[in-house]
């Protein structure tokens, strides 16, 4: 298994547009994020900084995230969500954090 943990920052006049999406989503995006090995997907929000954690149980991210970015559902999906994103402008939208402390 493998973590990844993300920070981005949203648009302050895009927040409430953001959690409305995340608050409902789509069972057919469920159904993806799940089929592509993600498991323990959360978001969390503070102001306008997002912090996104999941764990990876799949033998080969890449073509597992090709997969999801390939999907109709989740081009769909970034339709609505990505120009919520600060820098959706520059195409920019997640930076990595450095995990520094663990325990299972």
């Amino acid at each position: 298994m493998e973590r990844f943990i993300f920070h981005s920052d949203l648009k302050p006049e895009k927040v409430e547009d953001y959690v409305r999406l995340h608050r409902e989503p789509w069972a057919e995006l469920l159904e993806l994020i799940r089929a592509c090995h993600i498991h323990n997907y959360s978001i969390s929000l503070r102001g306008t900084q997002l912090y996104t954690y999941y764990e990876y149980t799949g033998d080969d991210y890449g073509a597992d995230m090709k997969r999801m970015e390939e999907s109709p559902v989740m081009q769909k999906w970034w339709r609505c969500s990505k120009p919520c994103f600060l820098h959706h402008g520059e195409g920019h939208y997640y930076d990595d954090l450095e995990e520094i402390f663990y325990t299972p």
